[in-house]
C-alpha cells in the first residue's frame, strides 16, 4: 500500500481522537492517542490556534512522520495582541495594538514559508493583516506604520 497522508486543521495543543483525525487515522493502523500525543506536544506553543497538520502514514511499517504548518499570520497576530477576534469593522473600531516586536516576531515565524527577500517586507504584509482585524500597532494604524517603515524609521527592527 504505502504511504498515506491525513491533513487537518487543530487547534495548538488540543487535538483528540475523534474526527477528523481519529476515524481516519483508525484503518491506517497506527496508535492514534500515541499519534494525537504528539501532534499536540508538537503544537502546544500554538495553544488555541488553528493549526495545519499532516500526518504520513507508511501502512506496510506502521511508522509515521508529523508535519506541522503555521498558523495563519491572523492568528498568531491575535495571540500577540491578546484577542480572540478581530474588530469585525476594520479602519473604525480597533480590536487591539501590538508592539513592532510582536510584529518581527510574527514575520520571522512566517519568513520560511513566504517567497518574500526580507523581514522587512514579510512585516509589511503582516501589518496588512492587522488592518484587516483591526489591530493597531505601537498605537498608530496599520497605514501610519506602514508610512514609517517605508520612511525607514524601524529598520534597526528589521536586521
Amino acid at each position: 500500500m504505502g504511504e498515506q497522508k491525513v491533513s487537518s486543521l487543530v487547534t495548538g495543543g488540543g487535538a483528540s481522537a475523534g474526527p477528523p483525525l481519529g476515524p481516519a487515522l483508525g484503518p491506517l493502523g497506527v496508535n492514534i492517542m500515541e499519534v494525537i500525543n504528539s501532534i499536540n506536544e508538537k503544537t502546544k506553543d500554538f495553544e488555541g490556534m488553528k493549526v495545519p497538520v499532516t500526518v504520513i502514514v507508511d501502512t506496510d511499517t506502521k511508522k509515521y512522520e508529523i508535519e506541522i504548518g503555521i498558523p495563519s499570520a491572523a492568528a498568531l497576530i491575535m495571540k500577540e495582541a491578546g484577542i480572540s477576534k478581530g474588530s469585525g469593522a476594520s479602519g473604525t473600531e480597533w480590536a487591539g495594538d501590538v508592539t513592532m516586536e510582536s510584529i518581527v516576531r510574527v514575520a520571522n515565524t512566517k519568513l520560511d514559508k513566504s517567497y518574500a527577500s526580507s523581514l522587512k517586507s514579510v512585516a509589511k504584509t503582516i501589518i496588512g493583516t492587522c488592518v484587516a482585524l483591526g489591530v493597531k500597532v505601537e498605537g498608530k494604524t496599520p497605514k501610519e506604520i506602514t508610512a514609517e517603515i517605508n520612511e525607514g524609521k524601524w529598520d534597526a527592527k528589521f536586521q
